[in-house]
């Protein structure tokens, strides 16, 4: 049995140093890719972050953000990854949690306060690609006509793990997303959606 402590005293080390590292290079990253950070930030891990000039991207207070394998193992883990394409606006409000998150904003991506989400949701305010075959022949002419939308999720929502939310959409006060969904219309406050694509479950329970 000592050698299973001796293992568990070093792995500890080592994540901690790690910790520190990481936390520097979240810092870093956020200051030069110019995002504004509020009070109490704590992440695990190191996130892609990737802000194009004239875009915004905004964090509120006491926001805690988990990376990858060591930090939410999980199964599919990943880093976060933050994606502000230029005029887009990404807003995430207080007290947000979000593991393995994938953001994705060429328009605007709102999540307001006391928002929960799980592994490897990815939130996509775009289309990427036109629906039409001529478009996506010309890289250029495909931009210009893919469709953009909003994507809004309100205070206390919480989406599971491995979901996807879609172009659009707003998600309600209190809603919960089950795991695995894709999300391709808005969701009203305090209802329990799921399923590809989610379907209305039953109401919370208030």
């Amino acid at each position: 049995m000592f050698h299973v402590y001796i293992y568990r005293f070093f792995k500890k080390i080592r994540r901690n140093i790690y910790l520190i590292y990481t936390r520097f290079i979240v810092w870093v990253k956020f200051k030069f890719n110019n995002v504004k950070v509020g009070r109490g930030m704590r992440s695990f891990g190191i996130p892609l972050v990737d802000v194009w000039i004239g875009s915004s991207f905004t964090i509120g207070d006491n926001f805690l953000m988990n990376n990858g394998k060591l930090f939410n193992a999980i199964g599919r883990q990943q880093s976060c990854c933050f994606i502000v394409q230029r005029n887009g606006v990404l807003k995430i409000g207080n007290n947000v949690g979000i593991s393995d998150t994938a953001i994705v904003c060429y328009k605007s991506v709102t999540i307001s306060d006391n928002v929960t989400i799980g592994g490897n949701v990815v939130i996509y305010d775009t289309d990427f690609h036109s629906l039409n075959k001529e478009h996506r022949q010309d890289w250029a002419v495909d931009m210009q006509n893919t469709k953009c939308a909003p994507v809004i999720i309100e205070r206390d929502a919480f989406i599971g793990a491995h979901s996807t939310i879609l172009k659009g959409v707003t998600i309600g006060e209190g809603a919960i997303v089950g795991a695995g969904s894709v999300v391709t219309k808005s969701i009203p406050k305090n209802e329990i959606w799921a399923g590809n694509p989610a379907k209305f479950i039953k109401s919370v329970v208030v």
